[in-house]
């Protein structure tokens, strides 16, 4: 995550109006202070958990629910296991799966804009479901808007 530190964003490249502070006053992406933000791991855990749930259930997420395995234990680990590191939290992804390249591990895929769209609706629907700030819903889903565009290989 960027750390956009305590200024307002208002630029084309950023989220409008989120200063990106969390409780304890440290920017959103510094350190762990979004992981802390998001509950830290079990925290985690319950965005990812609600996240393949609406997936399973969203008819314009059918393709992309489609994409994983029916068994999709693994599919929610390696997801909580990235976000966590990912978050500023510990790197429980490499400890278990080793390093990760998001565009490479989805290569294999083809994922257009309705996919990344399908993803982040998902997303944005766990995410709402948190008892995260408001603050930090925004930031949050405004950062995995990037990765979402990263492995988007098709248009």
């Amino acid at each position: 995550m960027q750390n956009h530190g305590k200024r307002l964003m208002t630029d084309k490249t950023s989220s409008p109006n989120i200063q990106n502070l969390n409780t304890s006053g440290a920017a959103y992406g510094t350190l762990d202070a979004s992981f802390q933000a998001a509950g830290g791991e079990q925290g985690v855990k319950q965005l990812v958990d609600d996240f393949y749930d609406i997936m399973m259930v969203l008819p314009e997420a059918k393709k992309i629910f489609a994409m994983h395995p029916e068994d999709n234990a693994i599919s929610r680990d390696k997801l909580y296991r990235f976000l966590c590191g990912w978050m500023g939290g510990p790197k429980l992804y490499r400890e278990k799966y080793g390093p990760i390249s998001i565009p490479q591990v989805h290569k294999h895929l083809t994922i257009g804009y309705a996919e990344k769209n399908a993803w982040l609706t998902c997303m944005q629907q766990a995410i709402a479901k948190q008892p995260y700030a408001e603050d930090f819903k925004e930031y949050l889903y405004f950062q995995l808007s990037k990765p979402a565009e990263v492995v988007r290989n098709s248009d």
